[in-house]
């Protein structure tokens, strides 16, 4: 998978494990919703981006890609 594939699965993975939707991960994390919500059609994420969005998770980038789905093997180049 693209690698923005995973970076929105893992957001979406771990907001449900949060108990919160899409609209209030972007909420919290000062993101607008159209950005998580476009990011798979986009082939970048800024860090920025995925920062704030980490904010909103409650999760560090370290426990953000801490994940199999960031495994190598799982990435396409």
């Amino acid at each position: 998978m693209k690698l923005v594939d995973a970076v929105y699965k893992r957001i979406v993975e771990l907001a449900n494990k949060n108990d919160k939707s899409i609209y209030k991960v972007a909420k919290d994390g000062n993101v607008p919703y159209s950005t998580i919500a476009t990011m798979t059609r986009s082939n970048t994420v800024k860090l920025s981006t995925l920062y704030a969005v980490c904010d909103g998770l409650e999760v560090t980038l370290q426990d953000f890609f801490n994940s199999p789905l960031f495994d190598k093997n799982n990435i396409l180049n």
